[in-house]
């Protein structure tokens, strides 16, 4: 029997399901109470910088292995084949943006969050609340993602099919990922993330060995079998089954590409994770330990994601709740039956719960740390005021995102952390680069690139086929898209760029040259850095 072909799961699937989440719930949020600091606002962001660069890394991995991975990645591959695999690509080439430019600079420049840095030789109040805009943005962006990849996974494995049901799903995962950062800060949130990524990593990996089982362990039957069960055919194993069929597609491509590979340097809770440990060294091997990580993760999905075309099939999928979200669940029932579905449900349900809860701790900091103690109260804020605002401010986050993801519900979550990441690329990274490496960039120079590369992300956004124009569109009734691409990567990203070099010209000079050599010597050396 082919599950997505009867879309109905069996009772004691569903019961299985239920059983195992709940239980990693129970068990994740007892372990968070228990590490949970409950000191100063460096307790509470930045767990005291207190982990090592091993766990900081599959921490890392965690906190990046997120519902795109693991369910939109592994569909876009069944679909699609080497054209999905290319988000995996994009996704694991770009730590070395992190590895080679940002991670140690970054680690010894700042204290909790980006707006440290961005702020750190410019004027405090316009570039902190510019840096607060920024992660808020992103960090609903992503967080829509994983959500609705939530309400898609519930749909499928839960017999949730009414669109009432799965924005119940919707409200309960957020509800659930509030506790998490309520009660647990960044100590909390790391082992959930440690524990999670350990999970999925080796579901991945079973998996991938089970599949290969049911081919005798030859590669070569596994593809032979995804060509013929998909409508590609052959065509799955070479570029252009999704992104060749004319000249706009190949460019949306170039536009995708370059969104994966620099938007992880703009990501604002990976930045964050830099601080989490005591100095440069252990930022460096954080990455380090991150990209072996994901490396085996994604060659796993590679796998994964053929073995799905050839056992369940391109067509059972896109019919299936959920479409190309579901492969990965389903491939798991055809594998190993309701109990390793339930295992593999768990684990995607983990995975989106951590992913948002440290989505949501990141967005909260910023607010409380850059907006409301820096710009509102100018530093005279006590800790504990700092930290209820945060939490306060997670509330918000969060009901925000699960509106968002109520929007969305169906659309490829891969495809919408690909936007994520063009707003990442657009708003933080030319900043970023620009404050570690050019003496002249000045402030407004940092606000002319963050809010160009926002608001012109936005705006082509609002008015591409990703939002009206076309029958996978949020809003297919109307056309109102005069931006061809589904990805504004290629136009964002050099706008802001080059607005963050023209404000620059066009500002003054900053005329504090202490605090630049001052940033300069600990960014490269991490002399005089701050971890309390």
């Amino acid at each position: 029997m082919n599950l997505a072909q009867t879309n109905v799961i069996p009772d004691d699937s569903v019961i299985i399901n239920v059983s195992v989440f709940a239980a990693f719930v129970l068990i994740t949020l007892f372990i968070v109470y228990r590490v949970s600091n409950r000191g100063t606002t460096s307790d509470y962001f930045v767990a005291g910088s207190a982990f090592s660069g091993a766990q900081n890394g599959v921490a890392l991995s965690g906190d990046y292995l997120s519902a795109a991975s693991f369910l939109g990645i592994a569909g876009a591959i069944a679909i699609y084949g080497y054209d999905g695999f290319l988000y995996s690509i994009g996704f694991l080439v770009a730590w070395l943006v992190n590895l080679l430019l940002l991670a140690e600079r970054t680690r010894n420049t700042g204290r909790f969050t980006m707006g440290d840095v961005l702020s750190f030789r410019m004027k405090q109040r316009p570039v902190r609340a510019a840096a607060a805009t920024s992660t808020l943005a992103i960090t609903i962006m992503y967080m829509i993602a994983q959500i609705a990849g939530a309400g898609g996974l519930v749909a499928l494995l839960l017999n949730v099919h009414g669109r009432f049901g799965q924005m119940l799903v919707m409200v309960g995962v957020g509800a659930v990922m509030m506790v998490y950062v309520l009660v647990g800060g960044m100590k909390g949130t790391t082992w959930v993330q440690i524990i999670k990524a350990a999970m999925l990593v080796l579901s991945a990996v079973l998996i991938t060995i089970f599949l290969f089982g049911k081919f005798s362990y030859s590669m070569t039957e596994l593809l032979n079998a995804a060509a013929d069960n998909n409508p590609h055919g052959r065509a799955i194993f070479a570029p252009g089954a999704q992104y060749g069929k004319s000249d706009l597609t190949k460019l949306d491509f170039i536009s995708l590409s370059l969104a994966l590979v620099l938007g992880v340097g703009g990501l604002p809770h990976v930045l964050m994770r830099f601080y989490t440990v005591p100095n440069a060294r252990e930022a460096r091997r954080s990455v380090v330990w991150a990209t072996w990580t994901m490396a085996i993760f994604y060659l796993c999905t590679l796998i994964i994601g053929y073995g799905a075309s050839a056992l369940v099939g391109s067509e059972a999928i896109l019919a299936a709740p959920g479409a190309e979200n579901s492969a990965a669940p389903l491939l798991a029932y055809e594998i190993g039956g309701t109990v390793l579905l339930g295992i593999i449900s768990a684990v995607a349900f983990a995975t989106i719960l951590a992913v948002v809860a440290g989505l949501t701790l990141t967005a909260s900091a910023s607010f409380a740390h850059d907006v409301y103690a820096s710009v509102v109260r100018g530093g005279d804020v006590d800790s504990d005021r700092v930290v209820w605002v945060a939490r306060v401010t997670a509330l918000v986050i969060g009901a925000a995102s699960i509106l968002g993801g109520i929007l969305v519900i169906g659309q490829n979550v891969a495809f919408l952390v690909g936007l994520a990441f063009a707003f990442a690329a657009s708003a933080n990274l030319s900043t970023l680069l620009y404050t570690l490496f050019w003496k002249r960039f000045n402030t407004t120079g940092t606000l002319w690139g963050i809010y160009s590369g926002l608001i012109s992300c936005l705006v082509l956004v609002l008015f591409s086929p990703v939002v009206s124009g076309s029958s996978d569109s949020i809003i297919p009734s109307v056309d109102f898209a005069f931006f061809p691409l589904k990805n504004p990567g290629i136009v964002s990203i050099p706008i802001s760029f080059l607005f963050a070099a023209i404000g620059t010209f066009v500002g003054k000079p900053e005329g504090d040259s202490e605090r630049q050599a001052e940033m300069e010597v600990r960014s490269l050396t991490g002399i005089g850095s701050r971890t309390g």
